[in-house]
């Protein structure tokens, strides 16, 4: 994990990442459209560090108050990239409005914990 940095969640925050997370890990279990850095290792820690399960918490209703978790830039990172990846599969849906806004509006709030000059140094690696 670099950079680690403490996040205060929301539980619907939670929840969509936690949805995010399950699509990741459909992706990667099919083996199709799967990014290099998207190891199913790397998700199950994720998950459990989210304190989370995929299959139990990804359906129903969010969890209720807010959880603080650990996470690093090259956790955010991995989360954003399957943003954009549900972002980009769902062009076709009538509702593809609302998966963007929600997408830019999530990406505002992650990268926010990290300074520009760390988003670029991560970048450059």
């Amino acid at each position: 994990m670099l950079h680690p940095r403490e996040l205060e969640l929301s539980g619907d925050a939670l929840a969509s990442l936690t949805q995010i997370l399950a699509i990741m890990n459909d992706e990667v279990l099919r083996a199709e459209n799967v990014a290099p850095r998207w190891e199913i290792e790397t998700l199950l820690d994720l998950e459990y560090r989210l304190g989370v399960t995929i299959g139990i918490d990804d359906v129903g209703p969010p969890p209720e108050g807010s959880r603080t978790v650990v996470l690093g830039i090259d956790d955010v990172a991995l989360l954003l990239d399957g943003m954009a990846f549900t972002e980009i599969f769902s062009a076709e849906l009538p509702w593809f409005e609302l998966v963007q806004w929600t997408t830019e509006f999530v990406t505002g709030e992650l990268r926010r914990y990290w300074t520009d000059d760390e988003w670029r140094a991560w970048s450059a690696r």
